[in-house]
């Protein structure tokens, strides 16, 4: 299929919970759970995978059930599908919209891939490599460092259980530098947990979407009967959670206070490290958390084998100027994030209404000065085209 066609989902388990639609950049060849559609000439690509998208919600409710918890899409329900097309300049100024919406959510989504690589070399260079120590050991300044921070780190290494590490940084376990706690799920059957609930309540399923290492919401929320059933109780914000199972190793630091599920292993960094350290360090040794786990059903981080985990821990002043350095990057990154989840909302609420009429891009069109035929033809902007009246549907 050539560049510009609109490749859709009609297949899969994604499908009952999800209608997935994208246009290709360059020529491709798809499978049986795909389907194409080539846009005629007087439709924008971008417009017509626009405008199915934002009938998400009614394709899905075409999806039957073809076995096994699999959704199918039948081709002729999907040809059927009624969508408005406004004339080509119209259909372009409305992809102009949304186009800058999603360009500021692409930006915004790219700063956070770099403020998070950012956290993550520092995390490497200060407490993995020993990059600083490493220098002061050679009698030269570590580049990008300034004196005073320089100054905090020490020249030499000494001997310890995890083989050299700076001298006065200490070996201990992380069960005792952070407290470790685990959670549980309210009994689903008991409404007053649950309805009118404002409490987040966490899964790992919350992380599994994250584009950064930030929880801001969660998709369910709990009531304080709810919460008086989870032995962890409501946890602060700050608070470092790890998937413990199903699987193992998302991670994020909790931008807001709340309950978690069984799910968990979760980090009350209340003491010497602090919640950013934490952080990267899980994702430095989540080689070794995995290696933690045990089970039959499903492979398990317990928290019992997790506690034992050995770690360094760094002088206090050191830990105090890594925190302060990277945590105006985490939030930032939830900054970033919270106002991605602003301008999705305003995206998804806005692309129906770009898509159908309701709302036009009327200035745009009237500033050229249409004559009357323009005119005519921009009132065809209300007509109702059915998919056959304007692509061509492509097969594998």
């Amino acid at each position: 299929m050539p560049a510009d066609t609109i490749m859709f989902v009609v297949r899969g388990m994604s499908l009952k919970s999800e209608f997935r639609v994208g246009i290709t950049q360059r020529p491709v060849a798809f499978g049986q759970d795909c389907k194409a559609i080539v846009p005629s000439d007087d439709i924008d690509p971008l417009f017509l995978a626009n405008a199915i998208r934002a009938k998400s919600q009614e394709i899905l409710g075409l999806v039957d059930e073809a076995g096994h918890g699999t959704g199918r899409l039948q081709t002729d329900l999907m040809m059927g599908l009624s969508i408005e097309v406004p004339p080509l300049p119209v259909q372009k100024q409305a992809v102009a919209l949304i186009a800058a919406l999603d360009d500021k959510i692409e930006l915004n989504r790219r700063t956070n891939q770099t403020l998070e690589a950012l956290a993550r070399a520092l995390f490497q260079s200060w407490f993995v490599d020993f990059d600083p120590v490493h220098a002061k050991a050679e009698g030269r300044q570590l580049a990008g460092m300034d004196a005073a921070t320089a100054a905090l780190f020490p020249d030499r290494f000494e001997d310890s259980a995890l083989g050299e590490v700076p001298q006065g940084w200490r070996v201990s376990e992380i069960g005792a530098e952070v407290e470790v706690v685990g959670g549980s799920t309210p009994s689903t059957a008991e409404a007053a947990y649950w309805e009118g609930g404002t409490i987040d309540w966490a899964t790992p399923k919350d992380l599994s979407g994250l584009d950064a290492p930030v929880l801001l919401n969660t998709a369910r929320r709990i009531t304080d009967a709810g919460l008086q059933q989870i032995g962890s109780g409501l946890l602060p914000a700050g608070t470092v959670l790890l998937s413990s199972r199903a699987p193992v190793g998302y991670l994020a630091l909790a931008d807001i206070p709340l309950a978690i599920n069984q799910g968990f292993i979760a980090m009350k960094c209340d003491a010497q490290l602090p919640s950013t350290y934490v952080l990267n360090l899980a994702k430095a040794n989540m080689e070794t958390i995995e290696g933690r786990a045990n089970g039959t059903t499903f492979m398990e981080v317990s928290k019992a084998n997790f506690r034992t985990i050995p770690v360094i821990v760094p002088r206090a002043n050191v830990l105090q100027v890594f925190q302060q350095t990277v945590m105006p990057w985490y939030e930032k990154i939830a900054a970033n994030l919270r106002e991605v989840q602003t301008l999705a909302e305003l995206r998804d609420t806005l692309l129906p209404k770009l898509m159908s009429g309701e709302v036009r891009v009327r200035e745009h069109v009237e500033s050229e000065g249409r004559t009357p035929g323009q005119q005519a033809s921009a009132e065809a902007y209300q007509r109702h085209l059915r998919p056959n009246d304007f692509w061509r549907r492509g097969r594998k």
